[in-house]
């Protein structure tokens, strides 16, 4: 799909930050502050306002998010999601993915460079408190080398002190995120021995983030995330993407008055500054590149030196690169497109037309009818269940059309608190001979909204 170094083409064979014996090579990238960069700090700021101040955010006493996997419980912008609800939940991931297709075929991994939580994370917070404290690429590459001393104890340990504590407040995060603000908040403020699962899921969460951000980082992007697997099936010759503008900087080297080179002067600095330290040179299909612009920024900043126009590394397609085509509307994303916009029509209506509760009826399981031999009434059992889905609390009302009575057994349901379920038994009686034999019965339930149901059960006598 894209045009490699024939000459160099090594990088096939091993991991960028693994060496021939396949140990580990640490990456230091090099630090670059350009329009990209900035823009996305900018953007990241805006997403890591929103990732921790939302948690904190409620609507009607209830968090605007929760995904409470233990208790089955899940909030998605206010709207409570119960396990009944589980085909919404499906066609919104369905609906997702065929969303990253079609983002993927258009843009490959912009996602992974500007929005994905462990490029944020990493990038934006934990590396520049890394910079912050040990300097640049080539300070912290002499500070790892050169023997411990009181300097280099006081860095590394600044260093990950703050580490642990940025991963304890993220892990405290996604934890209100899962038990909500009301629970944490219990949590922290009350015994701890009260508590145990709920500290021991926030520290293994801090320790797993910990871990992540000061130890595996570009491996999570490199070998962890299926993601980048799935760009050499997506991804075709118009998806834009970062590029090397082959034609252009191609033979590499600065030019002297013998010999002509492209404008690459093979500085190696879109290299340096690569957070994954892969060659973007070698080609835009490698499964390591995850579209972060730094090896644009510093590119620029070198054509700038060198007197040379910006854009030698740039966003283009690969036929863009090589004939100046733009990006056409190929039948691929039209086919996307539309069922995309197919089910995301469908999962709108559905969201929408959905009912704020939800009700089950069933005749009690291994009883027949009841007979009054005195009176002549037969009498059938059900078991009732409300499910209030919303965020009130609702009255309902249940009744069934003469000539049979409804007579409760024990409480009758009339309020059902928000998010719970109330459940309930009763009686539907006749009297012998005014019911047809297997006749349907329909039970009516009215919510105080003024929204009516009707849940069509049997009806047993004994025969005439």
């Amino acid at each position: 799909m894209s045009q490699i170094n024939l000459d160099n083409d090594d990088f096939r064979n091993h991991l960028y930050n693994q060496s021939k014996d396949g140990k580990r090579l640490w990456i230091y990238p090099g630090r670059i502050i350009g329009k990209l960069y900035k823009l996305r700090t900018y953007f990241s700021y805006l997403l890591l306002t929103l990732l921790f101040g939302l948690p904190w955010v409620a609507v009607n006493g209830q968090p605007i998010f929760l995904f409470n996997v233990l208790e089955r419980k899940f909030i998605f912008w206010g709207v409570p999601f119960f396990p009944q609800d589980f085909h919404l939940v499906a066609l919104g991931l369905v609906c997702f993915l065929i969303f990253i297709s079609l983002f993927t075929v258009l843009f490959g991994r912009i996602w992974c460079g500007w929005a994905c939580p462990q490029t944020i994370f990493m990038e934006m917070l934990f590396r520049k408190i890394e910079y912050w404290i040990e300097g640049d690429d080539k300070a912290q590459r002499r500070l790892n080398e050169s023997p411990w001393t009181n300097e280099k104890i006081i860095k590394k340990g600044s260093k990950h002190t703050l580490f642990f504590i940025l991963a304890f407040a993220i892990s405290n995060t996604f934890l209100m995120y899962i038990i909500g603000k009301t629970d944490w908040l219990k949590m922290v403020n009350e015994n701890p021995a009260d508590h145990i699962k709920g500290l021991a899921a926030m520290f293994i969460f801090t320790g797993v983030f910990y871990f992540v951000f000061a130890r595996f980082r570009e491996m999570v992007c490199i070998v962890v995330c299926p993601y980048g697997r799935l760009q050499g099936v997506l991804l075709d010759n118009n998806s834009i993407l970062v590029q090397y503008d082959h034609k252009r900087g191609e033979p590499r080297g600065k030019s002297t008055k013998t010999e002509e080179k492209g404008d690459c002067i093979d500085c190696h600095w879109c290299v340096r500054v690569c957070p994954t330290g892969i060659d973007i040179r070698n080609g835009s299909n490698q499964l390591e590149c995850i579209g972060c612009t730094a090896c644009i920024d510093a590119c620029d900043e070198v054509m700038d030196k060198v007197h040379k126009p910006q854009g030698l590394i740039r966003y283009d397609s690969l036929n863009g690169v090589n004939s100046g085509t733009k990006l056409k509307f190929t039948k691929r994303i039209a086919a996307y497109s539309s069922v995309l916009v197919l089910i995301a029509g469908i999962l709108v209506f559905m969201l929408v037309t959905r009912r704020k509760w939800e009700s089950t009826l069933l005749r009690t399981p291994g009883m027949t009818y009841q007979y009054d031999e005195k009176t002549h009434i037969v009498g059938n059992l059900y078991q009732l269940r409300i499910l209030n889905k919303s965020m009130k609390s609702q009255e309902f009302q249940v009744s069934v059309d003469a000539p049979l009575k409804l007579n409760w057994v024990g409480n009758r349901i009339q309020q059902v608190p928000p998010g719970e379920m109330a459940k309930g038994e009763f009686f539907i009686q006749a009297r012998s001979g005014t019911w047809k034999q297997g006749e349907k019965v329909y039970v009516k339930i009215i919510s105080n909204e003024g929204k009516e149901e009707h849940l069509k059960t049997s009806f047993i006598q004994p025969d005439e």
